[in-house]
């Protein structure tokens, strides 16, 4: 199962306070809003017991006068039919009033809750594009989906419906408290027993359901984590004929979330018949003390008066004094799925990135490509990737980075862009530290095209306008063309407006590549990373890209991981990395008259394997052994191979 993100950041205050300090604020009169109206209708909701239980005292039995609270005697007819049908009005009034509480209610809670909802959505979602890559590493994209959408999803529904709980029942504890206590002062103590032991049930509850809430919440990350990994690689699962495989994982995973849910059910059904049953207790004795109260007077050495209409209105009162007790529970169970939903979102939110720019980054004029690495290492979990690489690059020159799968190539220069930072040494670009630069100018002036690279969703013309927005469309087809991308984008069904499909799989590998050259070129950067970004043309389209890219390229600091050494075999350097150390470097014919590791990667490639001598073989079987146990770890590969 995927390391939950909760247990990366300790907890820090109430997650649902937390939500509402730093979102809330600007939303709180929607939120008043919501409260009045709570206030309002509950408190129209309790008229009906009140007209009912004077009607039949005043009415029916003729035991005290017809008097309502806040209605001038003027107004109240005098005969009992007249009595009878005012308190009709009454009574549709009360619904009528309170229906238009209700509609406002559920507006202010709505607008409130949904406003902090998209609040936080949004934020949440810069946060995660502000971390670092190291973080995106250790986590994988459905949990982090989940946390996103479920997570906050459960704070919203929290806030719109647990919200207007909470304030229900205050107004109803408050309401109906002091007509209980204005009827019989005794007998609202005895309905009163129940609330501690309601109150210690309650506790007992929060403790015991909150890490298993907790637990849901991990689990349907894991869930999502499982059906996003399966539905990107549906291509994969079915060329390998791995559907069964797949399946069962699925299932393991539905089946883990299975059983978290439960073991939630299982506390949930004790807690909820628990209140009934003590619930059901106190109004039972309140029942039965105010029944004998009538029948035979004070019972039990209690004093004072109690009309049948009195009683029958403390009746329904207390009855519905219950029903706040009862929905107490539901508000606490809501909340603590809420709780452990905060808690997921409050860590990401308090997560830092640890790549940033210094308090007053330095911003060149213009740079010309100078990279230099001094002594540069990098790690992750104390793997060792980079291990003290040294090397100087002057402006406009090509560079090329060779070496065994695994080497660190691709980590090597994913260090320049501060993906990832050094942990040792620096690496400068025109002799300024590239952590003192600041990141924007940093990136926008390095242009990487990976092996496999990422297309959006959305035409051929907005994938390569990517990253250069304003850019027009003759820009657009000016970049295609020197990627050698317009011919095959013209005879698209809708050439540039064309569609490409999740992730561009409605384009060849080579055809992917191509459109994220073009975005490169169109980004018209000052440094250039190819990483072995020609790996997937054939090698005829391949010339025509180099032929194309070597005027684009001729006053640029040029990077090019290639495993086909032609590739950079006229490059003015060519860097040689095994293990992450730079073990030769110089040009091509340098490095085959030192007859190293790059001369026998040279007789591979020329098909000369007589030539090898025994250690390099005894070496490539050690990497390719490396590089299959990483591979055989679940989900896939190392984030540090080439």
């Amino acid at each position: 199962m995927a390391t939950a993100v909760p247990s990366e950041t300790p907890r820090r205050g109430d997650p649902i306070l937390g939500l509402y300090t730093r979102y809330g604020r600007a939303s709180t009169p929607y939120a008043v809003l919501g409260i009045v109206n709570t206030v309002v209708g509950r408190a129209l909701g309790l008229v009906p017991a009140f007209v009912i239980g004077l009607a039949v005292d005043a009415i029916f039995l003729d035991q005290r006068a017809y008097e309502v609270p806040f209605v001038p005697a003027a107004w109240i007819p005098v005969d009992g039919a007249g009595q009878l049908w005012f308190s009709i009005g009454i009574l549709l009034a009360a619904t009528l009033l309170g229906a238009v509480a209700s509609w406002f209610e559920d507006w202010g809670w709505g607008v409130f809750a949904q406003r902090i909802q998209h609040d936080l959505r949004i934020d949440a979602y810069a946060r995660i594009q502000d971390l670092d890559m190291s973080y995106f590493t250790g986590q994988r994209t459905g949990e982090l989906i989940s946390i996103l959408n479920n997570d906050v999803n459960a704070l919203e529904t929290f806030l719109e419906d647990g919200l207007s709980s909470v304030f229900w029942i205050l107004a109803t504890f408050a309401g109906i408290g002091l007509i209980l206590l204005s009827l019989n002062v005794p007998l609202t103590l005895i309905t009163l027993l129940p609330v501690p032991f309601l109150a210690a049930f309650t506790l007992v509850f929060t403790r015991i359901i909150e890490p298993r809430y907790l637990s849901i919440r991990e689990e349907i990350g894991d869930l999502n984590a499982r059906f996003e990994n399966n539905l990107s690689g549906i291509e994969t699962i079915k060329t390998e004929h791995a559907e069964s495989f797949e399946e069962e994982r699925v299932e393991t995973a539905s089946t883990d979330y299975l059983d978290a849910n439960l073991a939630a059910v299982r506390v949930q059904i004790t807690y909820y018949p628990g209140l009934t049953i003590i619930s059901g207790i106190g109004f039972a004795i309140t029942f039965l003390v105010g029944g004998l109260w009538v029948l035979t007077g004070p019972p039990f050495g209690l004093a004072g008066t109690l009309s049948p209409g009195a009683f029958v209105t403390f009746v329904i009162y207390a009855q519905q004094y219950i029903w706040p007790i009862i929905s107490f529970g539901s508000v606490v169970d809501d909340y603590e799925r809420a709780r452990a939903a905060g808690i997921r979102v409050q860590a990401l939110m308090d997560r830092e990135s640890e790549i940033r720019d210094v308090a007053e980054p330095t911003t060149l004029d213009r740079i010309d490509g100078a990279v230099e690495y001094e002594h540069v290492s990098f790690a992750y979990d104390a793997e060792g990737i980079i291990d003290d690489v040294s090397f100087a690059v002057s402006p406009g020159e090509t560079i090329g980075v060779v070496g065994p799968t695994g080497a660190g190539k691709s980590t090597l220069l994913k260090l320049l862009p501060r993906l990832y930072d050094a942990e040792k040494g620096s690496i400068r670009v025109d002799g300024v530290d590239v952590r003192e630069l600041s990141i924007e100018q940093l990136r926008r002036s390095v242009g990487y095209v990976g092996q496999d690279p990422f297309l959006f969703f959305g035409t051929v013309a907005e994938n390569i306008r990517y990253g250069s927005f304003e850019a027009s469309d003759e820009a657009v087809e000016a970049a295609a063309r020197r990627a050698q991308a317009h011919e095959f984008i013209e005879n698209l069904p809708d050439g540039y407006d064309t569609l490409v499909g999740e992730r561009g799989v409605k384009l060849s590998g080579g055809q992917r590549q191509r459109v994220a050259i073009a975005r490169t070129i169109l980004k018209d950067p000052c440094i250039l990373v190819f990483d072995e970004a020609t790996s997937h043309v054939d090698t005829e389209t391949e010339a025509l890209i180099q032929r194309s890219l070597a005027d684009f390229a001729r006053d640029r600091t040029t990077f090019v991981i290639a495993h086909r050494l032609s590739t950079v075999r006229r490059a003015d350097t060519i860097l040689v990395i095994e293990d992450g150390r730079l073990v030769e470097q110089g040009t091509h014919r340098e490095l085959l008259r030192a007859d190293g590791l790059y001369a026998n990667f040279w007789k591979v490639q020329v098909g000369d394997i007589e030539g090898l001598p025994p250690e390099f073989l005894e070496r490539a079987i050690s990497r390719q052994a490396r590089i299959e146990a990483l591979d055989g770890a679940e989900d896939g590969e190392s984030p540090w191979e080439d």
